[in-house]
């Protein structure tokens, strides 16, 4: 080793000597601390601030369209929200798949000005993005553009919006993307498994469980999606949500000035289909000979986001399922070691009921276990109250995430405006919070008593039956499921 290595050595050594004793010191003023507070449940931390919402400005244009605006300075963006009444509820039966196409088609066919790739092309040149599209039950809208383009960002939206052209080749392209969809939609044993649950909840022609075939797609016409355009899109039937680096009045008026001469109209909202439930108990068997597990749905009717019991229901469903500290996950994962991955909850819509659902991935030889193990912690909750600290960490972990509501001003907006479309009170997600502080055992109890049905269970397998360590039939009549595609018509 030369003089310089040897040097070097030294000094590294030096250095490493330097760092023990620094790490020693640190470790002997830290450890009476962790004396004092071996355990992490008696940590004490001060109470956290409250969230200051900033307060978002609401407009009724003389057209009907109603704006909801936050300014965000913080950024040279400027982000737009469209959401319209319009959904796949309201597509006839013959024709499922039409209120899909109508919204992607709106944007990729282009307006009566510009084709779509004249406007990816525009868009491009801007680094902005203009989407469009429609599910179950609201359609929407959105630009993101930097503040410098936002007036083309906004005229391309309301070009979009107003003036669709509904070009032929972007419809068939559409319409080739879902018969592809339709083509592969048995390949994952989940998907089969939640798809399938669904109509056993709701029913076979459910708007809220039905699907497309090929014949539903190959009936939809171009007529077709002017129509279902034609009958929805109007600016009284719409409400625009705008956040970002503007200036609210101006704005305003930018808005105003685009869509001038888009003219309101009486528009004939259907009413919310209904569902009608019975609570019945089934056994349902989806053969599928290529796998070794088996997927399990089971369950029955969820509830309303407007129900007084909604509050004890999310702790309910917190403590039951819905995380890594749930019963399910304790008995069913760990101490039974059924299943690598379990879960459970009990949903609730705005405006039609959810699903209460529990389930598992498990070894095809563990199946009818696995089920009479999830029933038997669905039916726990109906006979015994909680315990404290059950009680305790669910509302912990809701209440302790509830700041994350309000991270984004778009969150804010789009949340406002999603209360207003589904008629809920503006501080409906507040409320959620104060009503979840004061929920109690009795009331975790009384809502699993008059909400589950661990008897009445509507139980889901998709797997091998051949290795099942029981038949399903030792659960109750079993039915087989046949998922075979139906044939486009020649």
């Amino acid at each position: 080793m030369n003089g310089k290595e040897a040097n070097e050595m030294r000094f590294f050594k030096l250095a490493v000597l330097r760092t023990v004793t620094f790490l020693t010191l640190c470790l002997l003023q830290v450890c009476p601390a962790q004396e004092a507070a071996s355990d992490y449940k008696q940590l004490k931390y001060p109470r956290l601030r409250d969230i200051e919402i900033p307060q978002v400005k609401r407009v009724t244009l003389a057209n009907g369209m109603r704006l909801f605006l936050l300014e965000d300075h913080e950024l040279p963006l400027i982000s737009i929200s469209a959401r319209i009444r319009v959904g796949s509820v309201y597509e006839p039966m013959d024709k499922i798949g039409l209120a899909d196409i109508t919204g992607e088609v709106m944007r990729t066919g282009g307006t009566i000005n510009k084709t779509g790739d004249e406007i990816d092309e525009e868009l491009e040149q801007i680094a902005a993005s203009v989407e469009t599209g429609i599910g179950l039950n609201s359609g929407w809208a959105s630009v993101s553009v930097l503040k410098e383009h936002v007036d083309i960002g906004l005229a391309i939206l309301a070009d979009v919006l107003m003036n669709p052209a509904f070009r032929q080749d972007k419809i068939e392209l559409a319409k080739i993307q879902h018969r592809s969809l339709i083509a592969r939609r048995n390949d994952s044993p989940r998907e089969i498994a939640l798809r399938e649950y669904k109509k056993l909840v709701y029913g076979l022609e459910n708007v809220y469980a039905r699907h497309t075939e090929y014949t539903t797609i190959d009936n939809i016409s171009r007529d077709d999606l002017i129509e279902f355009h034609k009958k929805f899109f109007y600016p009284n039937n719409l409400m625009l949500g705008v956040w970002g680096d503007f200036k609210t009045e101006e704005m305003i008026e930018k808005i105003k000035d685009v869509f001038k001469g888009w003219e309101k109209r009486e528009v004939e909202i259907p009413k919310m289909p209904q569902v009608k439930y019975e609570f019945p108990k089934t056994v349902n068997l989806i053969q599928k000979d290529d796998i070794n597990q088996s997927n399990i749905f089971l369950g029955h009717i969820g509830g309303l986001m407007s129900d007084p019991d909604y509050f004890a229901l999310v702790v309910m469903n917190r403590i039951l399922g819905d995380s890594f500290t749930g019963r399910l996950f304790k008995n069913v994962r760990s101490r039974q070691g059924l299943t690598y991955g379990v879960f459970g909850r009990y949903s609730a819509d705005y405006d039609h009921p959810g699903v209460f659902y529990v389930g598992c991935q498990t070894k095809s030889e563990s199946t009818v276990r696995a089920i009479r193990a999830m029933i038997q912690e669905v039916r726990k909750m109906t006979e015994d109250e909680v315990t404290d600290e059950e009680l305790n960490l669910a509302k912990e972990s809701y209440l302790n995430s509830f700041v994350f509501n309000f991270d984004t001003t778009g969150e804010i907006v789009e949340r406002l405006m999603t209360y207003e479309y589904f008629s809920y009170p503006e501080d409906f997600l507040q409320k959620t919070k104060e009503n979840i502080e004061k929920v109690a055992k009795q009331d975790v109890l009384r809502v699993a008593r008059e909400h589950l049905n661990p008897d009445n269970v509507q139980i889901l397998v998709v797997g091998k039956s051949q290795d099942f360590n029981e038949p399903l039939s030792v659960l109750g009549h079993e039915r087989e499921i046949d998922i075979t595609i139906p044939p486009a018509k020649q």
